[in-house]
């Protein structure tokens, strides 16, 4: 018991009547005492051949860690899947040691699976495949944390919600920039590792969904698409766009599928390597969003991502502030059930690319929660 007591204050979801009887709340389950374990999945054996040696790896493989509440409210659990040089721990406690989404979607009775994606973090790298990159504080900065005082894009200025002042050596940056770990540079490998290692996870966990942030949204289209079964639902925050072609601070054509670089299923089928996917560019709708690339009519259907609810979360101050809006018309026009949660126009303003970290972040929580159990989520009865 004590040892969980201590889990759950790591959390910064218990408090001094965390081993009083639990009984449900408004707000979610009191007292909370969450069941912790970890397992690896996916992964294969390479053979690798150095002079006259040739040794045997595992490649692919990747950390899950399951928090079970200890009253399970609602059947399917929620994997979280990080974006690029984040971890699963990310989603544990925000840099100023506030709540983070994985304590509240625990306390409203969600199971959570918090992941490191295929050569990161937890997730061993075998030397040799591919190569590793790290962002610096520059990067960090102007793109996440310090965003008004760069300005490089115009929904920039607006950023309010990030705890601290965003610059390198305050103490907030610091305790966020320590978790940077690196990340694999090709991005073909990237997602390729990811689609195999997160099937096999949904293989193994059954029925879930999977709440992706960022680069891993392409990784979250894939899995939905091989698995639209087991995948209930996705959260996609800023997903990886937008369609075919990047937008600042990005640049160069990329997702040769639309809304990933590797093959999914459009019926009318796509071609090989995606030759038939017709396209048009659509003007943007003002002078602070970018142009759209959707599909010629009449468009091909994502055939088993259409079997998937999707929501696509923006912040107000975000780099994907421009472009998303782009993603949710292109899901939209392949026939997906998408619903666009644009933070400013749903009241919630000021926040930035790591809005799960940010000052409100259990408002913007609270509107997901929302839309898991008005969409999608079944739960037990009381």
């Amino acid at each position: 018991m004590l040892l969980l007591y201590v889990f759950a204050l790591s959390l910064g979801i218990c408090n001094a009547a965390a081993l009083s009887p639990f009984r449900k709340s408004g707000r979610g389950i009191e007292g909370l005492v969450a069941a912790r374990e970890y397992f690896y999945v996916g992964g294969e054996y390479v053979n690798v051949t150095s002079g006259n040696t040739t040794n045997q790896y595992m490649v692919g493989q990747i950390y899950v860690e399951k928090l079970t509440p200890p009253i399970i409210t609602y059947p399917h659990g929620i994997v979280f899947v990080a974006g690029a040089g984040q971890t699963g721990t990310n989603f544990l406690t925000t840099p100023d040691g506030r709540q983070g989404w994985a304590s509240y979607f625990l306390e409203h009775g969600y199971t959570v699976y918090l992941t490191d994606q295929p050569e990161r973090g937890r997730s061993p790298w075998l030397p040799g495949t591919g190569s590793m990159v790290a962002f610096s504080t520059r990067d960090i900065e102007s793109l996440f944390t310090a965003t008004a005082a760069y300005n490089l894009w115009p929904q920039a200025r607006l950023h309010t919600q990030w705890p601290g002042s965003g610059r390198a050596k305050d103490p907030v940056f610091n305790a966020f920039f320590a978790t940077q770990v690196q990340l694999q540079s090709d991005r073909l490998i990237s997602e390729a590792n990811n689609a195999k290692a997160y099937t096999a996870l949904m293989d193994r966990i059954g029925p879930a969904y999977l709440l992706t942030h960022s680069q891993a949204g392409a990784y979250g289209w894939r899995v939905g698409d091989a698995r639209p079964g087991l995948v209930k639902g996705i959260v996609a925050l800023e997903p990886s766009g937008p369609p075919f072609e990047n937008a600042f601070p990005f640049e160069g054509r990329e997702r040769t599928w639309g809304i990933t670089d590797l093959e999914v299923v459009y019926e009318p089928s796509a071609g090989p390597n995606a030759t038939d996917l017709e396209t048009v560019t659509v003007p943007a709708v003002d002078a602070n969003h970018t142009a759209c690339i959707l599909q010629a009519e009449p468009a091909k259907r994502l055939s088993n991502l259409a079997k998937v609810p999707v929501l696509v979360v923006t912040s107000e101050a975000s780099f994907h502030a421009p472009y998303d809006y782009c993603t949710v018309k292109y899901l939209g026009q392949a026939g997906v059930n998408v619903t666009f949660l644009d933070l400013p126009k749903a009241g919630i303003y000021g926040n930035g690319h790591m809005m799960f970290m940010e000052r409100n972040n259990v408002e913007i929580a609270m509107k997901i929660r929302d839309w898991l159990e008005a969409t999608v989520t079944v739960a037990f009865p009381s």
